[in-house]
């Protein structure tokens, strides 16, 4: 089964909290986007650490791209959708100017893209559980390595990404031209 075969039939069993991760579809973007402007929100009142802005990052495109490609997928809680991930093949084009800990082509390597978490469902191990998908996703798929970036600024997310095991690789500007967003880290870890 090849990827993308993969991407289209996969769904996990609910666990014993009764969330269950599926592949995102076309019936899902509107709650995507309600997600996701739900979340810029709750960012714009406080510590904005990934610098995301409603109307710019992530937005209903951001989902609907994720859908369309077959790499979104969402993490639900009593059917309402309370976290989403995009894992594709398509890295940053900084992504080369760093030495990584394995050197393999981009269809052994998932991208982890776009992690959310709706704001009624935080410190609720919905971040955790997406990056647990992941990874035992990838190893599924038979990949060598997941790869993320993460702004420099992220606390939390840096925190969840080395306690999940990532190694921290390098530094790089992604050139996204925003001020307050010149710096990621780049994480990997090897599978």
């Amino acid at each position: 089964m090849d990827s993308v075969q993969a991407f289209n039939t996969f769904m996990e069993k609910p666990d014993s909290n009764g969330y269950i991760i599926e592949k995102g579809s076309i019936n899902d973007i509107d709650q995507l986007e309600n997600l996701y402007d739900n979340l810029n929100d709750y960012l714009a009142q406080g510590i904005n650490y990934p610098g995301w802005a409603k109307g710019i990052y992530p937005v209903r495109e951001t989902a609907v791209n994720g859908i369309e490609s077959n790499s979104l997928f969402i993490l639900k809680i009593d059917n309402e959708i309370a976290g989403s991930v995009i894992l594709n093949h398509k890295p940053e084009i900084a992504y080369s100017q760093i030495t990584w800990g394995i050197e393999a082509d981009y269809n052994d390597i998932i991208v982890i893209h776009t992690l959310t978490v709706h704001p009624k469902y935080m410190e609720k191990g919905v971040a955790r559980r997406l990056m647990d998908f992941a990874k035992s996703y990838s190893m599924e798929q038979k990949m060598k390595a997941i790869r993320l970036d993460v702004s420099i600024h992220n606390a939390p997310a840096i925190s969840l990404y080395e306690k999940c095991g990532y190694r921290y690789v390098g530094t790089v500007d992604l050139g996204l031209n925003i001020p307050e967003l010149v710096w990621f880290k780049l994480y990997e870890i090897v599978l």
